[in-house]
This record gives C-alpha cells, sequence and structure tokens, in this order.
C-alpha cells in the first residue's frame, strides 16, 4: 500500500483517541483534525435524555464533522501527515444507537448524501477497549457534560463499535487492543503504537501489545 499520510484514530469515550491524535501529531509532524464535542449545544441535555435529545445532538455531530472534512486541509510542507481524532462514518455508530426509526431513515438520507464528498483515511486506527477501562477513563477527566453517562450506553456504544469494526472494509484497519495500555503516561507503550501505525496494513491487522 502506499505510504499513509492521512491517519484516522477511532474509539468509545474515553478510548484515549484524543490524546493519541495530539501524540501522534507531535512525534510526526502531522496536523491534527479534532473533534470539539463541547460545542454541541445539545450534548448534556442529551445525557441527561437521550430520548428527547438523540436527533439533534447527533444532527449537530453529523454537520459539524462535515464541515470539518470539507474544509480538509492539504498536506503541505510544514506537516509531513495528517492525523484527525474520527472518522465520519463514526456518526452512523452513534445513530444506530440512538435514534428511533423514523428519525434514523431521515438522518440516513442526509448522511449518504454528505459522505460522498469527503476524503477517506489511508489507515483507521481503532482503540478497542473494554467497557470498565472506558468508564474508568471518563471519571478520570471529568468532563462536566460525560458526568451523566451511564455504565449501560458504553456498554451498548462498545458493543456497536465492535460489530461496526468487525465488518470495516473501507480503508486499511488497525485494531489495538489497548485496555492494558497506557500510552498517555508511558512512553513505551506510545512507541509501540507508532512502530505499529508506521507499518500498516494492506487490510485489517488485530494487534495486542506485549507487556513486561
Amino acid at each position: 500500500m502506499k505510504e499513509a499520510s492521512y491517519f484516522a484514530i477511532e474509539g468509545v469515550i474515553g478510548a484515549g483517541k484524543t490524546c493519541l491524535a495530539k501524540l501522534l501529531s507531535e512525534r510526526l509532524n502531522g496536523q491534527p483534525i479534532l473533534e470539539k464535542p463541547e460545542e454541541n449545544p445539545y450534548l448534556e441535555d442529551f445525557y441527561k435524555n437521550r430520548k428527547r435529545y438523540a436527533f439533534q445532538v447527533q444532527l449537530f455531530f453529523l454537520l459539524s464533522r462535515y464541515r470539518q472534512l470539507l474544509d480538509f486541509p492539504q498536506q503541505d510542507l510544514f506537516h509531513s501527515c495528517i492525523v484527525a481524532d474520527y472518522i465520519f462514518q463514526k456518526d452512523r455508530i452513534f445513530a444506530y444507537v440512538n435514534l428511533e426509526d423514523r428519525d434514523l431513515t431521515l438522518y440516513k438520507k442526509i448522511a449518504d448524501m454528505l459522505e460522498r464528498e469527503l476524503p477517506r483515511p489511508d489507515l483507521v486506527i481503532y482503540l478497542q477497549s473494554t467497557t470498565e477501562r472506558l468508564i474508568s477513563n471518563i471519571k478520570k477527566r471529568g468532563n462536566k457534560y460525560e458526568r451523566s453517562i451511564s455504565h449501560d450506553y458504553i456498554k451498548k456504544l462498545n458493543d456497536a463499535y465492535n460489530e461496526f469494526f468487525f465488518k470495516y472494509t473501507d480503508t486499511p484497519l488497525l485494531i489495538i487492543s489497548s485496555s492494558e495500555i497506557d500510552f498517555v503516561e508511558n512512553e513505551e507503550d506510545l512507541q509501540d503504537l507508532i512502530n505499529q501505525i508506521l507499518n500498516p496494513p494492506a487490510g485489517m491487522k488485530y494487534y495486542i501489545p506485549r507487556k513486561g
């Protein structure tokens, strides 16, 4: 496969995708594309009442991600690559978990039209984790709008993510079992992940970091 210049990191809430995207951008002199969930005016209300605010929060995220990727930066002389902390298709995972059938039908029509215009990553990195580790990470970072997230909701998302990436074939995919590592605090863990990312698979690869 060609040398990757557009990396996208995915994972459930609390997986560490934004942290890894920032670290990878720094190490590779990359240009980051980062989500800003705190800008969604419906998000805090959604976590308190998912049924009532699901469509509003979903549509806001869909259009925000579309606008951000539509303005996709061209790789320049100052950056060796582009690193995003999401893929556009992630929005569908949340839509299938949260939307009722009527809203989902409308959502899919909008998403299908928007997706055609957007670039695809050269490599997607999925940080697979356990529900317990995700919950622990969410509590540690202490974001106000995440305080109402339930264990059941994170488990549903985790199951949905695993199912999505089990079937994913759109781009080369590196699945990393990340429950037992700490790439933020442990330099060896981070360098090990970077080594894997810089040697991407042509199709799908599942990687379990060795400890000790």
